[in-house]
């Protein structure tokens, strides 16, 4: 891991964003914001996922009208997402919202973007700006168009970063003008190749916070994919100071695999179990797949982020789960369980969910009474006796040889 960028910091209602502030973890509401009751559930869903910022889609009047609702009831600050119409951006900075996403390009007035600015001034509120290869070449002036257009035939993505670069210069000059810096820049595009180039570039151009994402990322089955290539590259680079990770489907995905990003990499701490599993093979003689899916299901009602391994052998099992604070070494019709190093029992295979979540449980609570502590990769687990078979037996797969 990179040394983290030093940037500009900007605060987004209370949500630090760079110079040296946590990366944060943003995500963005499906459905429409003048909906409220419906609106202040995601987002409170979205929130309690692990969201630290959530953006609200602000396209018309009675969008903005439901702002204070949604803000009073948000446990995040809320960005307003503005495009084409100035008049959103106002009326979502006098409702109070925390930050503003708009694209200069699409304001075709520059007096309209100067009333923007001076709003977000008075009143402390940051812009992100935002270039998107979607949207990034000129789309009013035929004959710029058609240059630029052009240009990207020649060398797609190398044009294409060149584009992104001076399109963001252009609208920092603007805010330069007005002596305005609380800004986050953004580039993003359907390919991360080009989103790893084009935020590397900025990086090493500018001092503003940067907001990491793919765009048009797909579902999340391939779209995780997409995403995670950009983001954890630029992450591990020491680059990004807030990220959204982008699906077709329910923004809790977004959350859910943001999260679990930013505590791989160790910028984020967990806050709930973490789950290892054997990767499976030839050796394995219980129904590993729904073990492994029940644990994960059940290891939700705890809120102690103890790392429980669940391993289908002893072969690999002891060296793979090293720092796990519950761990289990599934054989021929049974298991044996260890809490932190420690050989604990050895249960049936019908009653190993039971027995490995009783342990959980058990080694949290003591956890939060100050009895034990998470030790991480500190514990050492021998490894166990092989399992026997039925007939008393030794597996040659299970001892090894």
């Amino acid at each position: 891991m990179a040394p983290r960028r030093k940037t500009r910091q900007v605060n987004v209602g209370g949500v630090r964003i760079g110079g040296g502030a946590p990366v944060a973890l943003q995500t963005m509401t499906s459905g429409h914001t003048y909906e409220i009751d419906k609106c202040i559930a995601q987002v409170q869903r979205l929130a309690k996922a692990g969201a630290d910022l959530v953006r609200v889609a602000v396209p018309e009047k009675r969008d903005t009208e439901a702002l204070p609702h949604i803000l009073a009831a948000s446990p995040v600050p809320i960005i307003a997402d503005v495009h084409f119409h100035f008049q959103r951006a106002l009326e979502a900075i006098e409702a109070g919202v925390h930050k503003i996403r708009l694209n200069p390009g699409n304001i075709q007035d520059r007096q309209q973007v100067n009333r923007v600015i001076a709003a977000c001034k008075e009143r402390g509120i940051p812009i992100r700006v935002g270039v998107n290869e979607g949207s990034v070449v000129e789309r009013r002036d035929k004959q710029r168009r058609a240059a630029e257009k052009s240009t990207l035939e020649q060398d797609h993505a190398g044009n294409l970063i060149r584009l992104m670069l001076d399109k963001l210069a252009d609208y920092l000059h603007i805010f330069d003008e007005h002596d305005f810096h609380d800004v986050v820049l953004a580039a993003k595009s359907i390919d991360p190749r080009i989103v790893i180039d084009a935020n590397t570039a900025i990086a090493e151009r500018f001092d503003y916070p940067l907001h990491l994402g793919v765009t048009h990322a797909g579902p999340p089955e391939t779209g995780r994919i997409r995403s995670i290539a950009a983001l954890g590259t630029l992450l591990a680079n020491g680059i990004g100071d807030t990220v959204r990770i982008s699906y077709a489907a329910d923004p809790i995905h977004e959350v859910e695999d943001g999260k679990e990003l930013l505590c791989c990499l160790g910028l984020r701490s967990r806050t709930e179990p973490e789950l290892i599993a054997c990767p499976t093979c030839g050796r394995i003689e219980v129904d590993l797949f729904k073990l492994v899916t029940d644990v994960r299901r059940s290891l939700a009602e705890i809120d102690v982020p103890l790392k429980v391994a669940v391993m289908g052998c002893v072969v690999n099992g002891p060296g793979e789960c090293e720092g796990a604070d519950v761990a289990i070494f599934a054989g021929k019709g049974k298991g044996i369980i260890y809490v932190q190093g420690e050989q604990k029992q050895t249960v049936p295979e019908s009653q190993m969910l039971d027995a490995l979540l009783a342990e959980c449980r058990a080694f949290a609570t003591r956890v939060k009474r100050g009895e034990a502590k998470l030790t991480g990769s500190d514990v050492t687990i021998a490894p166990p006796n092989p399992l026997p078979r039925p007939d008393g037996s030794v597996p040659l797969n299970v001892a090894g040889r």
